[in-house]
This record gives structure tokens, C-alpha cells and sequence, in this order.
């Protein structure tokens, strides 16, 4: 069995809890062990806990969870991009796979609950079939 750890923002609570939720669900389907759930504040610090996670021996993948509203400014935009390209770079930096389950940047409240879940369920997919790909 491999081993996935998870990095979710604290900013969206009720939604991470529910994103948790489908991932444990999926990765105990696709044969993964969950050994690390990590609640970072916010987006801007999940790829520090995601290469922290990585760095680990017993850890063979990582999925970022959580969500980048649309905001009055572009700081989401800007924000959306640096994470997504931080993350980027830590997959091919430790050849671990990283799955992104982010919502946004620049989603809408309205479009929010309906794609929780569902993002959830691809970020670990997208991880474990890197991983079952060796």
C-alpha cells in the first residue's frame, strides 16, 4: 500500500472538512494510506506543507486541497498561479506525484458546493494513478 499525505486550508473549514471526507473515500478505494492531514491557513502555504510532506520517505504523493475565491482584486488570480506553479515544481522537483483538488482561483460562492467533491475524488485519483504508475 502507498502512503498520501493531505494539505488543506483552514480558511474554508466546513468545505475542507467535506473535501477530507471524499478524499479518504477515494484514496481508501484506490488502496492508499492517508498518514498525514495537514490544516495550513490558507493557499499560500500549502507548498511549503507539501514539500514537507514530500520529503518523507513513507510518503509517495501529496494532494492539496481547499479553495481561491474570486475577490475584489486580483490577489486570488495572482495567488491561484504562484500556489499551482509551486506546486508544479515540487512534483518534478521529488518525482512525486502532487494532486491539485483547488477550487479557483476566481470561483464564485455559488459555484463552490456543487464541486467540492468531485474536485476532491480527481485530485487523489490524478495521484494515485501517478503513483500506480511508478
Amino acid at each position: 500500500m502507498s502512503n498520501i499525505g493531505i494539505v488543506l486550508g483552514r480558511f474554508h473549514r466546513k468545505e475542507g472538512e467535506e473535501m477530507l471526507d471524499e478524499a479518504r473515500a477515494v484514496a481508501a478505494r484506490r488502496g492508499l494510506g492517508i498518514v498525514a492531514e495537514v490544516w495550513v491557513p490558507g493557499s499560500m502555504e500549502k507548498p511549503l506543507a507539501i514539500k514537507r510532506l514530500l520529503m518523507r520517505d513513507d510518503i509517495a504523493g501529496a494532494v492539496a486541497l481547499g479553495i481561491i475565491e474570486r475577490g475584489e482584486t486580483e490577489h486570488g488570480n495572482v495567488m491561484g498561479h504562484a500556489v499551482i506553479r509551486s506546486l508544479i515544481d515540487l512534483q518534478l522537483q521529488f518525482m512525486k506525484p502532487v494532486g491539485v483538488g483547488i477550487l479557483g482561483p476566481g470561483i464564485n460562492p455559488s459555484q463552490i458546493p456543487p464541486r467540492i467533491r468531485p474536485y476532491a475524488a480527481a485530485a487523489v485519483n490524478a495521484c494515485a494513478d501517478l503513483i500506480e504508475q511508478g
